[in-house]
C-alpha cells in the first residue's frame, strides 16, 4: 500500500505560543489538517478530508465563529480533491472515506467525493445527524453532508490491537486498514490504523493536538490547546485516558507503530514524504 500524507487546510489561530508551545504570543500559529491518501488494491481511500472545495467556494459553510477563531487559509490547492488529481487520479477513484470524526475541519471534503463509501462509528453518526448542544452544533455542519453520503455505520466491536479494544478492519479494505475507538473528543471519535511495508501508521485524529502531549517521558500541553480540548470534549476523562494509552503505545511500540494527529504541524512535517503536495509552510 502506498500512503500519501497531505495537508487539507492550513489553520492560523492567534498566538503561536499558546497553541503550539513555541514562538511569540502575538504571532499566529500555523496548524494543518493532516489527511491520508491510501492507494489500495481496491482503489483510493481517504483518511479525513479536511476543508473541501465547497467550503473554499462558500466559506459561510464553515461559520463565522470557526473562520474568526482559526483564520483558515482557504486555498483550493489544499483540498483533498485537488491533491488527489495532482497525484494523477480522478475523484471517482476514491472508493472509501474514513473520517476520524465529523467535525467541520475533518469532513468538509465529503461532498467532493459523492460516490465514496463513508465509514463512521454509529455514535458519531448519530451525534452529527442530531446534535443536541451548542458545542456539538459548532463542530458539526449539516451543509457538509447535505449531498447524502453513502454512510457505512459501524458498531464499536472487534479485537485487541496493541492494547486497544474493539478494533476492526474496514470492510472492503482487508486487514490493512483498521478503525480504532478513541472516544472523548467526540461521541464516536476514532483513529485509523494503516499497515505499510515498514510498520503501522495510526492517524489519531483529534485525540491530541500537539506532539508534546504524547511525549512518553515528559508530556505537556500548550495552554491554548489544553483549554480548547477541555471545552470541546464530550467525555474529558475518556479523552485523557486515550491520550495515556497513546503515550504507552509510543513508549512501548514506537518501532512498530508511528502515531500522529490531525492538526500538529510537527507531526505532519515528520511524515510528509511528498512535499510538493503540501502547501503549508
Amino acid at each position: 500500500m502506498r500512503v500519501h500524507h497531505i495537508n487539507c487546510g492550513t489553520l492560523c489561530p492567534a498566538s503561536s505560543r499558546l497553541v503550539l508551545g513555541e514562538g511569540s504570543l502575538f504571532s499566529r500559529a500555523q496548524m494543518v489538517c493532516h489527511c491520508l491518501v491510501l492507494e489500495t488494491r481496491q482503489g483510493l481511500a481517504l483518511v479525513d478530508t479536511g476543508l473541501g472545495a465547497h467550503d473554499i467556494q462558500d466559506p459561510s459553510r464553515l461559520g463565522q465563529r470557526f473562520i474568526k477563531r482559526n483564520a483558515p487559509r482557504l486555498d483550493m490547492r489544499e483540498t483533498a480533491v485537488a491533491q488527489v488529481e495532482r497525484l494523477g487520479f480522478k475523484r471517482e477513484d476514491v472508493r472509501h472515506i474514513l473520517p476520524t470524526h465529523l467535525d467541520l475541519d475533518h469532513a468538509g471534503g465529503l461532498s467532493d467525493f459523492p460516490t465514496a463509501e463513508v465509514h463512521i462509528f454509529r455514535d458519531e453518526h448519530l451525534a452529527a445527524m442530531k446534535p443536541v448542544d451548542r458545542s456539538k452544533k459548532f463542530g458539526y455542519r449539516q451543509q457538509q453532508w447535505a449531498h447524502g453520503p453513502r454512510w457505512n455505520v459501524h458498531a464499536v466491536d472487534g479485537e485487541r490491537w496493541f492494547g486497544f479494544e474493539a478494533v476492526r478492519p474496514i470492510p472492503g479494505l482487508g486487514d490493512e486498514v483498521l478503525i480504532v475507538p478513541l472516544q472523548g473528543h467526540s461521541e464516536g471519535h476514532c483513529g485509523i490504523a494503516v499497515k505499510t511495508a515498514s510498520g503501522w501508521l495510526l492517524h489519531a485524529g483529534d485525540a491530541y493536538f500537539s506532539h508534546r502531549e504524547v511525549d512518553p517521558v515528559s508530556p505537556r500541553s500548550p495552554p491554548g490547546v489544553a483549554l480548547f480540548q477541555w471545552l470541546r470534549s464530550t467525555d474529558n476523562e475518556a479523552r485523557k485516558a486515550n491520550q495515556a494509552r497513546l503515550r504507552e503505545l509510543i513508549r512501548n511500540h514506537s518501532n512498530e507503530v508511528s502515531v500522529f494527529c490531525a492538526h500538529c504541524p510537527t507531526d505532519f512535517r515528520r511524515h510528509a514524504t511528498t512535499p510538493s503536495l503540501a502547501v503549508a509552510a
